[in-house]
């Protein structure tokens, strides 16, 4: 019976992969993919679930029981945070989809001076720490610029925080609406938003798009001739609860006025 060399030389790497630290890493990305397979996560957040989780098996390895118990606890919060589930976003031109899960707090006409530098309507939206943090984008679009400032970490819930918390603003140009922004805003807890779109990348309607880390806030600049279909301290859906809508004659007279 003949034996292949290089099955035995594979064999033997795979021997060493699976000892030690690489071999650990090696089930934890096994883990995530099983788990993956299952449930839809955010990779943003596999290096908060893999820290607890390495930390509930070594301090349980040690008998450290309570700080084993906590962390195991700390390691469930993060599989439900940054859970990312799949959702069916109806195609509607006209429609504004929430970019965000979570509590409407203002809607109201604002100037946007960013990019707009005039006058938008405003949805803000506040996200719990309990709200699913993916962000998906409001009608499809390209994605003309995408600006990050650095800045405070007030309360999310607060009208400083808008102005002067650290965010990311994504400028989206909608063929039939023009341009609209969409600002991704950290808050208390949260410090660091995420983009995963640079200019140039197209859009569609739902498509996740970035994600905000723990409590924070999502504000949106539409057409001041779009029409509210949500009022205060609605809870709203990404992808799922439509904010405004804005119809084929609204646009059109909107392009007449511009040209």
């Amino acid at each position: 019976m003949s034996t292949n060399p290089r099955h035995k030389e594979e064999g033997s790497e795979q021997g060493k992969d699976s000892s030690g630290i690489q071999g650990f890493g090696y089930r934890v990305q096994s883990l995530f993919r099983v788990l993956g397979s299952m449930f839809s996560f955010a990779e943003e957040g596999y290096p908060f679930i893999a820290g607890f989780l390495i930390l509930t098996i070594v301090t349980g390895v040690f008998g450290l029981c309570w700080i084993s118990f906590a962390a195991l606890l700390l390691t469930a919060f993060m599989f439900y945070f940054f859970r990312d589930p799949n959702r069916v976003t109806p195609e509607d031109d006209n429609a504004f989809y929430s970019p965000a899960d979570g509590k409407v707090i203002h809607i109201g006409e604002y100037r946007e001076d960013e990019f707009l530098e005039a006058p938008a309507l405003k949805v803000s939206i506040f996200m719990s720490p309990l709200d699913v943090h993916v962000n998906r984008a409001p009608c499809a679009g390209t994605v003309k610029n995408v600006l990050h400032k650095s800045g405070k970490f007030y309360n999310a819930y607060t009208d400083d925080a808008a102005v002067l918390n650290e965010h990311i603003s994504m400028l989206l140009n909608s063929s039939k609406h023009g341009d609209i922004v969409v600002k991704q805003i950290a808050g208390a807890v949260a410090r660091r938003c995420v983009c995963r779109f640079t200019p140039g990348a197209s859009l569609e309607q739902g498509e996740r798009y970035g994600l905000i880390k723990f409590s924070s806030r999502a504000d949106i600049f539409l057409p001041l001739d779009a029409r509210i279909k949500v009022k205060l301290n609605d809870k709203v859906r990404a992808g799922e609860t439509v904010l405004a809508v804005r119809d084929q004659l609204s646009a059109v007279s909107s392009d007449k006025k511009g040209s």
